[in-house]
């Protein structure tokens, strides 16, 4: 094997190595700011019944679900994220069950769920659209989408930072894009926005604009863009 061959594979085994080991461990620590644990607070209650939680990360939402939760699944792509939410589980009045998968491929059947939670995860999955499209099939057709994501800021200034800066900043948090339109990636998901709360949170401006809210299923059949399309000059 030449020098060069030998160096990238050197590379290639810490970069996974990083995304393995310490991604989780930094992105468990970053999520436990107090001004998230803010609108954990807020939003995380209204989820009742059977319950999907997409990147359940390490169990931050856990405490705060209500007595109207019957059961939760807790699906995230990382081994390490989902040991550590194992361990905050353990205190839950309602069972937990634990999906270490892809949100693109949720293995749950149609209409399996009442409502699905996401907070802070549509800005890592690789393609966001498909995985709306995923819950929206496991979600019952009366079901609701309670979020509270990051993403693009309506500030022209910020937001072209946000652009300059997704790059780098996807390298080193496993994925976190600062510039996704959640309003726009919502309804190529097929969810129509029945309420909805923006604005910005302490914090640099780049990751700090919300977008939070309620969200249902439309009638129409959603297109399964692929993510090259959300990456599209307009959407950006």
């Amino acid at each position: 094997m030449t020098p060069w061959l030998r160096g990238a594979a050197a590379v290639k085994r810490l970069t996974e190595l990083y995304a393995r080991c310490v991604i989780p461990h930094l992105t468990a620590l970053a999520m436990r700011n107090a001004g998230l644990r803010v609108e954990r607070a807020r939003f995380v209650p209204y989820a009742s019944g059977v319950v999907l939680e997409v990147g359940i990360g390490s169990g931050l939402n856990i405490p705060f679900y209500g007595p109207a939760v019957r059961q939760l699944y807790a699906l995230d792509p990382s081994a390490e994220l989902l040991r550590m939410a194992r361990l905050r589980a353990g205190d839950a009045q309602f069972p937990v069950e634990f999906l270490h998968h892809s949100a693109e491929a949720i293995p749950l059947r149609d209409g399996a769920v009442d409502c699905v939670l996401t907070t802070w995860t549509l800005c890592t999955i690789a393609d966001p659209v498909r995985a709306l499209i995923e819950v929206r099939r496991v979600l019952r057709p009366m079901g609701r989408l309670i979020f509270v994501e990051h993403g693009r800021s309506p500030n022209p200034r910020v937001a072209r930072w946000q652009v300059r800066l997704t790059p780098l900043w996807r390298c080193v948090t496993g994925g976190c894009h600062l510039n996704r339109p959640i309003d726009r990636l919502l309804a190529l998901g097929g969810f129509e926005v029945v309420e909805m709360q923006t604005g910005y949170i302490a914090g640099p401006r780049v990751g700090a604009f919300l977008y939070r809210g309620l969200a249902r299923p439309t009638s129409s059949t959603p297109d399964p863009a692929p993510v090259e399309r959300v990456g599209a000059p307009h959407l950006t």
